[in-house]
């Protein structure tokens, strides 16, 4: 399964511990969204192969995985993250060819990310422990935590193996059993993770993987299952409402992490060169597909004018190309759905009244591929649909405010609150604004700096419930009391 620049790889299941095609031999292509172009045939998976992997991950939780000591169950773990840096070079090239990311960008962030992911649990699971409690001079009561059994793992496709590695580890470090079911467009670093599974030493049935579809689907297979017992899920909210519906007849535990559209506030005592450094990453890395990015962007009136000028310079000189060019800042998008649908959003732009400043086209010169160009679009009002609406791409809003209460009222005014950031050198400013806005991460002078204890998720429609550190293992495991009468 080495990959070679601009070669790809099929894509076959991962059951038991074996490559399979799937029971019906059904396969769909899998397209470059660089040059459209098609990397390898993905096997189709439906119900039939859902069932397969959800009995080999419901047998595999009663056999060596759950007697395994901790100890021993971290250093597979550790073993793992190891082994995605000895392929670092194959998974980048394999990342980027699926998803159309600045080869750069999957070296130096997704690759290593995913091995640290690892790392990260590895460690963290030998020092979780419990609660206990002396109930007078009558009884001790004390909690055992358990597996929550077999998971359903179902992942986006922007940082396909950064955010698979996310659930991942955590649900392996607590002994669980798994099934990914990886978004179609991007499958080929999680069917090469299914054999460093394997390599590490995790028993066969642990560690499942099902290719396809979601609606009518393996997605809603799995979603649906009786013997899966909780779905971890990372996308966008329409998608996350429809798993929620297909879980709640076997009352599934659900971890959601949906859609975002993150603001960012930037305040007239920054300084502005700072910023710009960061808001140019926040706006536009990995093609603006990233739920994090901000792409809400509001500037104190006294810093406005300055502050468009600058970052329309600075937007102009990103390189927008192939993926494998070391000087790409933006590769292609994900696809010619999505790509089609984010060029609406431009389009709407206009009609709502905006202003396209920088970008809104595709490149000169990219007669295929899904390219466009990072885009600034100023004018609109607050109830445009254009800064509403999560689009997805390297499209960004800027709106004025002059008094803080204003901007926290629009930046509210929103049904995501995954993330936002907050730029200014007033500390009680800092801390005012970061408590009033409804967001579940705030960064303040930063943006994507991540502790991996800390917790991760959001608030209204961003999401339900928090991963990292002792968050994830709460969702990951099941807590039994034992009370011990004296």
């Amino acid at each position: 399964m080495k990959a070679l620049t601009s070669v790809g790889i099929d894509c076959q299941h991962f059951i038991n511990g074996q490559y399979r095609e799937s029971l019906s031999k059904k396969t769909f292509e899998n397209i470059n969204p660089a040059n459209e172009d098609i990397l390898g045939s993905v096997a189709e998976g439906g119900k039939e192969d859902i069932d397969l992997a959800v009995s080999s991950a419901r047998r595999a939780l009663k056999g060596r995985w759950k007697t395994m000591p901790v100890t021993e169950r971290s250093k597979i773990l550790r073993k793992v993250g190891d082994l995605i840096l000895e392929r670092k070079e194959e998974l980048a090239q394999l990342e980027s060819l699926d998803t159309g990311k600045p080869i750069w960008l999957s070296r130096s962030v997704d690759i290593p990310r995913a091995a640290y992911n690892f790392h990260f649990f590895a460690d963290y699971m030998t020092s979780v422990g419990t609660e206990a409690y002396q109930h007078d001079d009558l009884a001790m009561n004390y909690a055992v935590r358990k597996p929550v059994g077999v998971v359903g793992l179902i992942n986006p496709w922007n940082l396909p193996l950064l955010l698979l590695t996310w659930k991942l580890a955590p649900c392996l470090a607590a002994g669980n059993t798994a099934v990914m079911k990886p978004a179609e467009w991007t499958p080929m670093t999680a069917t090469v993770l299914a054999e460093i599974c394997k390599e590490a030493g995790i028993p066969d049935g642990v560690v499942n993987v099902v290719h396809g579809f979601g609606p009518n689907s393996a997605g809603a297979a799995l979603t649906e299952h009786p013997d899966v017992d909780a779905i971890t899920f990372t996308g966008e909210t329409t998608t996350g409402t429809a798993i929620m519906k297909a879980a709640a007849p076997t009352l599934k535990k659900l971890s959601y992490e949906l859609g975002g559209k993150n603001p960012n506030i930037i305040f007239a005592d920054s300084d502005i060169d700072e910023v710009l450094d960061t808001t140019i990453k926040s706006s536009f890395i990995n093609q603006g597909q990233v739920c994090l990015c901000g792409s809400r962007i509001y500037v104190e009136r006294p810093a406005y004018d300055e502050f468009i000028e600058k970052f329309k310079a600075r937007a102009e000189k990103l390189v927008v190309g192939d993926p494998f060019d070391e000087n790409t800042n933006t590769g292609a998008m994900i696809g010619k759905e999505h790509y089609e649908r984010v060029l609406s959003f431009i389009e709407l732009a206009k009609e709502e009244g905006g202003n396209i400043i920088v970008g809104g086209k595709r490149p000169e010169g990219f007669e295929k591929g899904y390219y466009l160009e990072p885009t600034m679009i100023t004018g609109l009002d607050r109830n445009a649909r254009c800064i509403r609406e999560e689009i997805f791409g390297p499209v960004v809003t800027v709106t004025p405010f002059d008094l803080e209460d204003e901007v926290i009222a629009q930046v509210n005014d929103s049904e995501y609150g995954l993330s936002a950031t907050i730029w200014t050198n007033d500390l009680r400013r800092a801390h005012r604004v970061a408590d009033s806005v409804e967001a579940g991460i705030i960064w303040v002078n930063t943006w994507f700096l991540r502790d991996l204890r800390t917790p991760f998720g959001g608030l209204k429609q961003s999401g339900i419930g928090r991963e990292g550190g002792m968050h994830s293992f709460d969702f990951y495991s099941e807590l039994k009391n034992v009370c011990i009468k004296y």
